[in-house]
């Protein structure tokens, strides 16, 4: 789990899982480039559209928390 942590292309992980985190990372720094290739490359690998779903729904999650946290100036590491 660290390796992933780390850097996660580095790590040992199945195809779907590289693939997933790729598209997770590419929605994240380019959402507008965002096309219907990236979906059919979850597609590939074994993802069905409630997965796919899911992918999007947390990295926009995650995302949207990043952002909150970053505007208001708090660190979700630190203890309150």
């Amino acid at each position: 789990m660290v390796a992933v942590k780390e850097d996660y292309r580095r790590a040992d992980l199945s195809p779907a899982d590289r693939r997933m985190l790729d598209f997770a990372v590419r929605l994240t720094r380019d959402p507008s480039g965002m096309s219907k290739n990236d979906v059919d490359s979850l597609r590939e690998v074994g993802f069905g559209d409630v997965a796919i779903h899911d992918i999007v729904q947390v990295t926009a999650l995650f995302n949207y928390y990043n952002r909150l946290a970053d505007g208001l100036g708090i660190d979700p590491e630190e203890p309150s």
